[in-house]
């Protein structure tokens, strides 16, 4: 497929399946962790360039926690989980019992346990697509930033120019 126009309506509707699949199971392991209830809607697929990603997310300047985390063997390519100021804080406070109301307040500990939440939704998504699709995909540890939504999105857009630089050779 060269161009992400050219998917047809059958090809969505797989997409958004597996979305949902993965993350349901994802849901169910928050759920667990948080031992309270998590709603989930259902998936949207849209085809969007990375400033419309920044402008859905609050602008590009507005500052959120990113959890990358990397993928290998079958599938190459990354996880992004950004997560607002709100769930941010609200997963620290349930999870460390802690209360914090801001992103300065954040220690190492915070961050470890914000990481430990990425792999574990990561892996929840990604054991549901490996048992849907028979792939083999990796996960590799994950990385943490609190940066602004535009510099977060960055890093995954160049590694994905990288990528593609890299096949069209």
């Amino acid at each position: 497929m060269e161009n992400y126009d050219n998917i047809n309506d059958t090809q969505k509707d797989v997409l958004r399946e597996i979305g949902n699949i993965g993350g349901g199971n994802a849901a169910t392991a928050l759920s667990s962790i948080l031992t309270g209830r998590v709603d989930m809607s259902l998936p949207e697929l849209r085809i969007v360039s990375v400033s419309e990603i920044s402008m859905m997310l609050g602008g590009p300047e507005n500052q959120v926690v990113g959890i990358l985390v990397p993928m290998a063997n079958d599938v190459k390519g990354m996880l992004l989980f950004l997560l607002d100021k709100e769930f941010t804080h609200m997963l620290i406070n349930v999870l460390l019992d802690r209360k914090i109301e801001s992103f300065e307040n954040i220690n190492e500990m915070d961050m470890s346990a914000l990481k430990e939440i990425g792999n574990i939704l990561a892996g929840s998504y990604i054991n549901a697509i490996c048992g849907l699709t028979g792939l083999d995909i990796k996960l590799l540890p994950p990385d943490i930033a609190i940066d602004m939504v535009g510099a977060i999105l960055n890093y995954p857009a160049e590694q994905f120019g990288a990528m593609v630089t890299k096949f069209s050779l």
